[in-house]
C-alpha cells in the first residue's frame, strides 16, 4: 500500500466517522463497536 492509498483510505474513513457522528449522533459507529467486540470474544473463545 502506498502512502497515497493510505492517505485518501484514512480520509475516506475519517470522512464517514464526521458523517455518522453529525447525522446519525454516533448510532452507527456503537453498532460497528459492539459488532466488533463480539466477534473478538468469539475469535478469542476458539483460540
Amino acid at each position: 500500500m502506498t502512502n497515497t492509498i493510505a492517505l485518501w483510505l484514512g480520509l475516506v474513513i475519517l470522512a464517514g466517522i464526521i458523517a455518522d457522528i453529525a447525522l446519525n449522533g454516533g448510532s452507527a459507529l456503537m453498532f460497528l463497536a459492539r459488532k466488533f467486540l463480539d466477534l473478538v470474544e468469539w475469535v478469542d473463545f476458539w483460540n
